[in-house]
């Protein structure tokens, strides 16, 4: 969940009139600031964004957005009702939250709603509840709100659309979208990663493809994977060596997924065997990006070859 939650995070900072206007529901909305959102609280809590907004009626208010991928616990209501009890009591200013689920079989039991009746006194907070897979995810890709579209393949696609199919219009709206390379490529890696919340890796690789996210944080993304797959391997090998050769078969990985993607091999075992037998993760990278570049598989054996 924390991969996610630093993605939607970065897109409201980058983004924050489109996560605002989109919670409101209203385009007339001026955004003050994002807030850093962490409220001291015994145990330190960072809820997930705080958007400070002046309406067309000139009110000031905040926007809270949490982002879950599974139902939470403790249950929603309770976590909402902490949320804006602290942020109205250190800025004194009304709050507008919202839960937005990202998988389409989470929060589907959230009332949206904290409420308590004791000794005839009321206590009532709602807030509101999306659930992407019910968003018009059409409108989204014919809108102009840039920060969401990451979030589009997650979405109610059309009723004659089938899930490929969308996906692939989805990237080719978020390719179109004018910005830097390097920016573009990150833009692209959050789509690819949301995206595999609802459908395989290989299928979100083989449409968003390896050069488009190649110069982005995807990189680090699966360094990260391989620390996490080398710190369980750890418990039984030693912390260092399982970080290590996890990083290390990642790089494999990725590397083998590249020649395959692209050149389709008959007989991948051969190239497999050799590139395992290499240990060193810079020369993998290396060779990734050749795999990437190179005209020919011949062209990449040769290569393979001057590595050895």
């Amino acid at each position: 969940m924390a991969e996610f939650d630093t993605i939607a995070k970065d897109l409201i900072r980058a983004y924050p009139a489109d996560f605002a206007r989109f919670a409101l529901g209203q385009d007339d909305v001026e955004v003050l600031a994002v807030i850093d959102t962490e409220q001291p609280t015994v145990e330190t809590h960072r809820t997930d964004s705080l958007i400070r907004v002046r309406l067309a009626d000139g009110q000031e208010m905040l926007v809270h957005h949490e982002f879950q991928t599974t139902d939470s616990k403790p249950p929603m209501p309770y976590r909402i009702f902490g949320y804006t009890g602290r942020a109205v009591e250190h800025h004194h200013l009304p709050i507008y939250s919202c839960v937005v689920y990202l998988r389409p079989d989470a929060g589907r039991n959230d009332p949206g709603e904290y409420r308590q009746k004791l000794g005839g006194l009321l206590i009532l907070v709602e807030y509101q509840v999306i659930r992407l897979s019910e968003i018009d995810g059409q409108r989204i890709l014919d809108g102009e709100h840039l920060g969401l579209l990451p979030f589009t393949p997650l979405m109610q696609r059309p009723a004659d659309v089938d899930a490929e199919a969308w996906l692939r219009q989805c990237v080719s709206r978020a390719q179109q979208v004018p910005m830097g390379k390097t920016k573009k490529a990150d833009y692209l890696t959050d789509l690819a990663l949301l995206s595999e919340l609802v459908y395989k890796s290989d299928t979100v690789t083989t449409i968003i493809g390896e050069e488009a996210m190649y110069e982005s944080s995807i990189a680090r993304h699966f360094e990260e994977r391989g620390v996490k797959r080398g710190l369980a391997q750890g418990r039984e090998q030693g912390i260092e060596q399982g970080i290590e050769q996890g990083i290390e078969r990642e790089a494999q990985e990725s590397l083998l997924e590249v020649l395959a993607l692209r050149f389709q091999p008959e007989d991948m075992d051969p190239l497999a065997r050799r590139i395992e037998a290499i240990g060193d993760v810079q020369r993998l990278k290396q060779l990734r990006r050749a795999a990437i570049q190179t005209a020919s598989l011949d062209d990449f054996r040769r290569l393979l070859d001057a590595a050895e």
